[in-house]
Order: C-alpha cells, then sequence, then structure tokens
C-alpha cells in the first residue's frame, strides 16, 4: 500500500494532476497542489506531474498494532431490544477473540438501553459501552457514526463487526471512512489466519459467483459488516461476568443533520429472514404465476414466499423474495424449495434450515441431496395436494 506524503517545492501549480484526480482531492493552492482528505490512494497523480513534485511513500509489509487488542460488537437495537444478529456476531466473536486471546466488547447506542447492555453481557460481552439518551431512540447516520468512530478510538479494538442490515449497512462505511481503515461488506464467514494473526473476510463476489477471502493488513480496527442468519447465536449464560459502562452523551457536541418528525413503522408481509417457514419457487414454474400457487403454500403454513435468483432476474418476483449468496441468507426451521434445481449459490442462503422438504422432477437435483425429505414428481400436482392435506388437518383439529 502508498500513501501520498508530499507536495514538493518543485511544484509550479501547472494543474496536471487537478484534471488527473478522478476523487477531486487536488486543488491549487497559491502556486502549489495540495492534496485534501478526498483522496483515494489512488495513485493516479504521481506520474502526470511534469516535474516529479508530488512522492508517494511505500510502506512495506504489515505494520504493528500490538496496542489494538479486542473484538468489538455493535449491537443494533430498536425501542431498546437487541436485534439478533448482534448475538450471532457475538457468538462468533467470541470464538475469534478466544482464538487471539482477547475480550470482547459490544456498544450499543439509544434510548432505555439497561436491559439490553444486560442482555449482552449474558451472551458473553466482557464489557458493555452504552449511550443512553433520549435524543438517541431513533437511528440517524450523524450521531451513531461519530458516537461509534469515538469510541472505536477510545477502546482501540483489533476487530469491529457490525450486522449487515439495512442500518449496519448505512453505518459501516460511515465509521470506517472517519476512521481510515477498511471494511468488508456482507460477510457471510470470518476466520482467524493461524500464522500472521489477521481476520480472514469471506464474502460472495461479482453477483455470487466466486467467493472472496479479504484481509486488512495496514490499518485498524478490522471491520466488516456480516449477515444475518448465516451464524449461530451466542447462548445465554446466566453466570457470565461482565462490565456495563454508561457513557456520557451530550447531544450539542453530536453532528445532526436530520430531524425526526415522526416515525411509522412500514406494514409489511413477514420477512423471509423472520420467517420459520419458508416455501420457495424456481425456474419449475415455468411461468410468473406459477407464484400464485407458491403463495397458496406459505399462506396454508403461516409462512414466507422465497425465490431462487433466476425468477427474480426474469422478473417474475420482487428482489426482497430472493435467497441466496446475492440474495437473503434464511434460517427457518422449515425450507420448502419448489422447482429449484439447487445451485451452490442458492444453497448458501439456505443450506442451514432445520428441515429441508424439495419438490423436484429430477431426483438427481443438488436440491435433492441436501434435503431431509424430496418429493420426485411435477409440483403442480405435489403442490395442490399438499395444500388440500394441510387444509384437512386444520379444519380436523391436527397441529
Amino acid at each position: 500500500m502508498s500513501k501520498p506524503v508530499n507536495v514538493g517545492d518543485a511544484c509550479t501549480g501547472c494543474g496536471v494532476c487537478v484534471s488527473a484526480c478522478p476523487f477531486g482531492a487536488i486543488t491549487i493552492v497559491g502556486d502549489k497542489a495540495q492534496i485534501g482528505d478526498a483522496c483515494r490512494v489512488c495513485g493516479a497523480c504521481e506520474p502526470v506531474c511534469p516535474v516529479k513534485a508530488i512522492t508517494m511513500k511505500k510502506v512495506e509489509g504489515p505494520q504493528s498494532f500490538s496496542d489494538w487488542r479486542g473484538v468489538l460488537v455493535y449491537a443494533e437495537q430498536r425501542e431498546g431490544k437487541v436485534h439478533p444478529v448482534a448475538y450471532e456476531l457475538l457468538g462468533r466473536g467470541r470464538e475469534l477473540a478466544e482464538t487471539l486471546g482477547e475480550p470482547v466488547y459490544a456498544i450499543v447506542i439509544g434510548s432505555g438501553l439497561a436491559k439490553a447492555a444486560e442482555e449482552l453481557v449474558k451472551r458473553g460481552a466482557d464489557k458493555v459501552l452504552t449511550y443512553d439518551h433520549s435524543s438517541l431512540a431513533t437511528y440517524r447516520d450523524d450521531p451513531y457514526s461519530q458516537i461509534l468512530t469515538e469510541a472505536v478510538k477510545e477502546l482501540k479494538p483489533s476487530i469491529f463487526l457490525i450486522g449487515a442490515t439495512s442500518i449496519g449497512r448505512a453505518l459501516g462505511p460511515r465509521v470506517a471512512a472517519k476512521l481510515r481503515t477498511g471494511l468488508t461488506a456482507d460477510c457471510t464467514s470470518l476466520d482467524i489466519d493461524p500464522e500472521i494473526k489477521v481476520l480472514l473476510q469471506t464474502r460472495p463476489a461479482y453477483g455470487g459467483n466466486i467467493m472472496a477471502t479479504i484481509y486488512t493488513q495496514n490499518s485498524r480496527p478490522q471491520m466488516a459488516t456480516v449477515r444475518y442468519k448465516v451464524m449461530t447465536e451466542a447462548k445465554i449464560d446466566p453466570a457470565h461476568k461482565g462490565e456495563i459502562v454508561k457513557k456520557s452523551v451530550d447531544p450539542s457536541k453530536l453532528q445532526d443533520r436530520v430531524k425526526i418528525l415522526a416515525f411509522e413503522a412500514a406494514k409489511e408481509q413477514v420477512s423471509i429472514v423472520d420467517a420459520d417457514i419458508v416455501v420457495s419457487g424456481g425456474k419449475g414454474l415455468g411461468e410468473p404465476k406459477g407464484f400464485d400457487l407458491i403463495q397458496r403454500l406459505a399462506t396454508a403454513l403461516g409462512g414466507a414466499v422465497g425465490a431462487s435468483r433466476p425468477t427474480v432476474d426474469e422478473g417474475w418476483i420482487e428482489y426482497r423474495h430472493q435467497v441466496g449468496l446475492s440474495g437473503r441468507t434464511v434460517r427457518p426451521k422449515l425450507y420448502l424449495a419448489c422447482g429449484i434445481s439447487g445451485a451452490v449459490q442458492h444453497q448458501a442462503g439456505m443450506k442451514t434450515s432445520d428441515v429441508i422438504i424439495a419438490i423436484n422432477k429430477d431426483r438427481e437435483a443438488p436440491i435433492c441431496r441436501i434435503s431431509t425429505l424430496a418429493a420426485v414428481g411435477d409440483l403442480y400436482e405435489v403442490v395442490p395436494r399438499l395444500i388440500e392435506k394441510i387444509k384437512e388437518q386444520k379444519g380436523s383439529g391436527v397441529p
């Protein structure tokens, strides 16, 4: 990695570097170029300078970060209730911390957080930082990112994990930019390299067609946003002891460019991520109307409708229903795959389901190999009969 450190006295203020910079980070002040905070270290300016006034300092090999220790988890909350993804991060964070011989921290921001902090301790946090103030009851980018940035600078964790929720995906990049560190987004796996003791962050790339493993060599903390439902929640241990630190909050010192006038929760159908039963359809449906049958089965079971990527790509159903590497990861008690072949990208989004039932004409389809039960047949014959049987059981009072 290289970093611009100097615009030398030889600079003539010609402006060639200004035109070359793709980020608008260079300006001419007086008769000399100045590199601003927008610089992304791309190196485009150095070779175009006609007088070689811009130099890049080379940083060889990994630096020492011995004073950065611990695994920090951001515990997202809503109305004082911690999002379950935080418990998943605590579970994996504890394993990573034990490998490194370091502590586990959690940080929660909001209002009315006493119970949330206690729960985080029981789930394995050695120290919980709470920023509890009525002005922080509703999430906003500015104050939350400022608090997290200041907390990280104070705590100096080696690893910082955030759930890849809608809030986490907005918050993570802002904090990483403020800290001038790297961020691997939407991770599905986290491990520690046994030799160099760095965090190996694995995420899908190229539309889910390959898996990329990334590590942060020259900055700290090592930051990652992690998909919900890909890791096991930390179990509650009432005997676990931890420290709860209540941090002071002064709203006047927090940047806040958004004023909340009112908040109304969206009225949505059951999300496939939170559903205990997911019924998914694939290209085997043959046409978009096939999802009407999938919806009927999901309704009969009290579940949510999922879909494979090809059906979403064809416009048969909305993206929010997509299961797989490039969609949502689900872990329901029951997953029904109707007309889905079961490519590895789809399996990665649902194979941890408790029970998997496949309905497919091809008994050799990959989905059948990972299923608890496979019904080999035409889904347009199997599914209607299944719906009838479910209704019969409900009508007779059979649970």
